[in-house]
């Protein structure tokens, strides 16, 4: 996901949480009717679930109506054509068992509601004032329009079943099985996803569209491009680089594990919204000829880190975040070389610097609300902590430990200290100082960098004092020494104290002496000459 701006009003989601606890979905499938008449939507859901205890009833999240008249009104639940009793309040729908369910047990129950969405589905206007219909659940936003356990550790099979005026083309997750005309001058379109995935990628998209598949997409896996009419001779340029992005990634990490990668213009807050198989981005993407590599590079990265391996919680939300930031960079490096990485690397670096003088948080942050932890702690800072580790570790030795932390949590969720397992057994080293220093504490080092040349001793004394008021942080640390012959040695310190010095040998003086002088290392501070 990139952010543009957020403005979300959801229900607690530790509330909702603790709602549904004892419950696990399997599989939805969700009828969606559409109108131009109203912005009213017919609903109907058939939910699967198990049960992860005895129990008497359970609960889903849906949005109760509001004082402005938007929200879901629920008139019927049934299991096996038996109505059951069900109660809505606080975007809490309790539904009462007719019997008592066992551990394990797994039942269906079909759910009939209508109403105008709060959030979550977006009915609007594009910029060409087309009636469009865009779903954007994340973070905990699709309750406002389908009855679901709205949580990210809770993944699970769908299909989605949309009517509407045969003017629209529907595009959803998954795969296309069927579309056709009915009643009305309807248009039904049916989309099944067989991986199971967390809500806040299940998403339908309902507008005119123009649609483009790529020539050079990967064997078996259309890449495609669905953007305004208006818009398709911008729109399908500026979207035509994602089958060299999807190969990059798929090369890199693992087999892409869907079967179409749709990226779309949309009506969304975010600039991208990483849907698995199904990505929206901002309409404005598409408007005119515009550079949007890095972003489209974003999202189609979180087809692996974020929708396939998710994290269990939004406080490791850097899970999702910072390995999309950094497998953006090396799409970077590896197009255009280092050098356009380390660029991005020193900005990122001045983001986190700029944002630690303002929070008090760490990256793995159990206090702020999902829609606060977009910032560059989870995004930035996030990928930084993957580049240390790549400089530390080697290219070999991570890329082995992204494959292997997406091969054992694919379709499934982790959190930060099983990245850390992984990446502990796959480079045989401890690593809890190395992931405690940078994502559990709220502060980056400060340094204070001094070095002055003895000409007697034939060498440079190199002290490193570490500012910041907390306690020290350990890491190497690359010193490059220019000698007037212009070549350049690269001396590494361990540092690991408050302060401390170092005698690195050098026959002549130094015409300059540059700190991390390959960007490895998120620090603020300068080195200088003592004269």
């Amino acid at each position: 996901m990139k952010k543009i701006f957020i403005a979300i009003h959801s229900i607690s989601l530790c509330l909702l949480l603790n709602a549904q606890s004892n419950i696990d979905v399997l599989h939805y499938k969700f009828e969606i009717g559409l109108s131009d008449q109203s912005d009213s939507i017919e609903g109907k859901t058939w939910v699967t679930i198990k049960f992860a205890e005895p129990s008497n009833n359970f609960r889903m999240g849906l949005a109760s109506l509001n004082n402005k008249g938007r929200g879901m009104i629920v008139s019927r639940v049934f299991e096996n054509k038996e109505s059951v009793s069900a109660t809505q309040n606080n975007d809490i729908l309790n539904i009462s068992l007719n019997r008592p369910a066992e551990k394990n047990e797994t039942r269906t129950y079909e759910i009939l509601y209508k109403g105008i969405p709060a959030d979550g589905l977006i009915i609007s206007k594009n910029k060409y004032g087309d009636r469009t219909f865009f779903a954007d659940n994340w973070p905990d936003r699709a309750h406002n329009w389908i009855p679901c356990k709205d949580e990210p550790g809770d993944k699970a099979t769908f299909e989605f079943v949309v009517t509407a005026p045969v003017k629209y083309s529907v595009i959803s997750n998954g795969k296309k099985t069927e579309e056709k005309i009915v009643n009305n001058n309807k248009k039904l379109t049916h989309w099944v996803e067989d991986i199971p995935l967390s809500t806040k990628v299940m998403v339908i998209g309902v507008a005119k569209f123009a649609v483009k598949i790529y020539k050079d997409s990967p064997p078996e896996i259309p890449v495609s491009a669905w953007v305004y009419p208006q818009d398709s001779t911008n729109g399908f340029t500026n979207y035509s680089v994602a089958p060299t992005i999807l190969k990059f990634f798929t090369n890199y990490i693992a087999p892409y594990p869907y079967n179409k990668l749709a990226n779309v213009q949309s009506k969304i807050i975010f600039g991208g919204m990483e849907n698995a198989s199904c990505i929206f981005y901002d309409e404005t993407t598409a408007f005119y000829k515009r550079n949007v590599e890095s972003l489209l590079a974003h999202e189609i990265a979180h087809q692996w880190f974020g929708d396939m391996a998710s994290e269990k919680s939004f406080p490791h939300l850097w899970l999702s975040e910072g390995f999309a930031t950094y497998l953006t960079h090396l799409y970077i490096a590896h197009k255009y070389g280092i050098d356009s990485m380390n660029i991005e690397m020193k900005a990122d670096r001045e983001q986190v610097i700029s944002f630690a003088k303002i929070s008090s948080h760490p990256v793995v942050d159990s206090i702020s609300t999902a829609p606060n932890l977009l910032n560059p702690n989870s995004y930035q800072k996030g990928s930084w902590v993957l580049h240390m580790l790549h400089r530390e570790l080697g290219s070999t030795v991570f890329q082995q430990i992204l494959r292997g932390y997406y091969e054992k949590y694919k379709g499934g969720n982790a959190n930060t200290r099983d990245f850390e397992s992984v990446a502990e057994k796959i480079s045989g080293k401890n690593l809890n100082i190395f992931f405690n220093q940078w994502l559990y504490r709220a502060v980056i080092p400060h340094l204070k960098i001094t070095w002055q040349y003895s000409g007697a001793e034939k060498n440079i004394t190199l002290t490193v004092e570490q500012t910041q008021a907390s306690e020290p942080f350990q890491f190497p640390l690359d010193i490059s020494i220019i000698t007037n012959t212009k070549k350049s040695v690269i001396h590494t310190v361990q540092v690991n104290q408050k302060k401390q010095s170092f005698e690195i040998p050098v026959s002549v003086k130094p015409v300059s002496v540059i700190a991390d002088p390959f960007t490895s290392l998120l620090f603020e501070g300068k080195i200088s000459e003592i004269k």
